[in-house]
């Protein structure tokens, strides 16, 4: 069990020690609940702190699956695959992207305000979430950064469910989890405090950072 999320972080933190003293390390937190972990990680490794907004691509008539992500910067990651046995046309896609488009522009000015976001090119990425159950929104994370052209992308939890865990490791160079118990069942049942992280704190997390 987790107290909350800043014991998860500095948990997080002592176990990734050693990426501390990178110079081209920088850690991205997952909007909202991942921001409170990652501002702990990216203290003990001495490290910049940035969000990663991204957003689904999901299928029209079933959203839940996923047939892409994008990121800013224009990036659009997009799985050839699921757009063919779903049967999605471009103008469906081109639909759903445009809406999911204005929802992540919206949210990176709320998170991150006047500051650019973080340059990845050649860098090593830890994004850092407060725990994973289906992997979708880790997934898309590791893939946009890559296509923002990370050269080394680390995924770092305090928890995840165990088969969820090792199928990321195809989309990150390493996972780092401190927990991945048999009987997962949630995240916010491994912490004693899973109370909901607000725009606000999210804001005053990067804030922080960036004194």
């Amino acid at each position: 069990m987790f107290v909350d999320r800043r014991d998860a972080g500095r948990r997080l933190g002592e176990r990734l020690r050693g990426l501390q003293g990178m110079e081209d390390a920088v850690v991205l937190g997952l909007p909202r609940g991942g921001v409170p972990v990652a501002f702990q990680v990216a203290r003990a490794l001495g490290a910049p702190l940035d969000v990663i907004v991204v957003r689904k691509l999901g299928v029209p008539y079933q959203p839940e699956l996923g047939f892409g992500a994008i990121g800013e910067g224009g990036v659009r990651v997009v799985n050839p695959d699921v757009v063919r046995l779903a049967n999605v046309t471009r103008e469906e896609m081109a639909a759903v992207e445009r809406a999911e488009r204005a929802e992540l522009e919206r949210r990176a000015r709320r998170f991150r305000g006047d500051r650019k976001p973080v340059d990845l090119a050649g860098r090593t990425v830890i994004i850092v979430d407060d725990g994973i159950a289906t992997g979708g929104t880790a997934r898309a994370a590791c893939q946009v950064a890559r296509a923002q052209g990370a050269a080394r992308v680390v995924l770092a939890v305090p928890v995840g469910a165990p088969e969820t865990i090792a199928s990321l490791r195809r989309d990150a160079d390493e996972v780092v989890c401190l927990e991945t118990p048999d009987h997962f069942y949630a995240i916010g049942a491994w912490y004693e405090d899973f109370s909901q992280t607000s725009d606000e704190d999210v804001v005053e997390c990067l804030r922080q950072a960036a004194e």
